[in-house]
């Protein structure tokens, strides 16, 4: 169905005048009776008698008035909700309790103002096909891992890095450690049941496996952070990485402990990707807001894999 014709319909169903209906679209009275007919012809009705004062809509025409306005309300909804500036920014983050999610719970609290919608998805290669397509805006992810090019139509920028923490139960070796190094690491087992083949953070730990001769196990179905934190708390055997800035909550029961790692000290490095041809203004307060508020990278002490280095 023709909106412009719709609109015009409306126009002078509202207005009683053929005339200023006209006047208000700013086009001719003949391209005002031109719509009208070309909508009756499509209906298969009639929608208005002519009146000594001008139009007045028929039985059909009163019928199709509310659903009429109703027809324009949807159209302008949905063209607000691909405008710039008017619907709300999406952005992608690995997960809810994660640096990236923490970032974003930032941003708002600067920006109240700024529309979101924060989703998840799960690896780099579904997220900046999301980019590329419009789906989503931006999204937080470790990039330049080996294979791995961006595609030249997406921009980076790395925005936090990250210190990783073990996380062990009360009977663990190591619970009573105020620090630990790399290197005491070495024959401890570390259980990440999340870490998943040919993902970003996949080459991340494959690579600190390599340089330092930890192991870690990815065994086991991942059932999430509440059942990990259950095994590592009963469990003296087994410890866990966890970033810095991830938000857990567990029983006091637990008795975990988060010890820092140091000599050096691995750290994340969380990169934000966007469409370098996307419009939103407030991509821009966010990259903004990331820039002057998250710390220097490659400190002295910070060990990242070789492929995340300036070049």
């Amino acid at each position: 169905m023709d909106l412009q014709a719709v609109r015009t319909f409306v126009a002078v169903a509202e207005s009683g005048q053929f005339q200023k209906a006209a006047a208000d679209l700013s086009i001719t009275q003949q391209a005002v009776s031109k719509r009208i007919a070309t909508l009756e012809h499509a209906l298969g009705v009639r929608l208005f008698t002519r009146a000594p004062r001008g139009a007045e809509p028929t039985i059909d025409g009163q019928a199709f008035l509310p659903h009429a306005r109703e027809l324009l309300r949807v159209a302008e909804r949905a063209r607000a909700s691909v405008r710039p500036g008017r619907r709300p920014l999406r952005v992608d983050v690995i997960a809810s309790r994660t640096a990236q999610s923490s970032l974003m719970r930032g941003f708002h609290r600067a920006h109240p103002e700024t529309d979101l919608d924060v989703m998840t998805l799960f690896d780099i290669d579904t997220a900046v096909t999301a980019i590329r397509s419009g789906a989503i805006d931006a999204s937080f992810r470790a990039v330049a891992a080996p294979g791995r090019l961006l595609p030249e139509d997406i921009e980076s920028v790395r925005v936090l890095d990250e210190p990783l923490q073990l996380l062990v139960g009360p009977a663990h070796v190591l619970a009573n450690a105020r620090s630990v190094t790399l290197a005491q690491l070495v024959g401890h087992r570390i259980w990440m049941p999340g870490i998943a083949p040919g993902t970003e953070w996949g080459a991340y730990y494959d690579d600190l496996v390599a340089e330092f001769g930890l192991t870690i196990e990815a065994t086991g179905p991942n059932f999430g952070s509440d059942a990990l934190l259950d095994t590592i708390a009963d469990t003296p055997a087994l410890a866990t990485f966890m970033g810095e800035h991830s938000r857990l909550i567990w029983p006091a029961g637990h008795g975990l402990r988060r010890i820092p790692v140091t000599d050096p000290t691995p750290v994340y490095p969380h990169s934000l990707l966007w469409h370098r041809d996307n419009p939103h203004p407030a991509l821009t307060t966010l990259r903004a807001h990331l820039t002057a508020t998250t710390a220097g990278h490659d400190a002295a002490g910070t060990w990242v894999p070789g492929w995340a280095l300036p070049r």
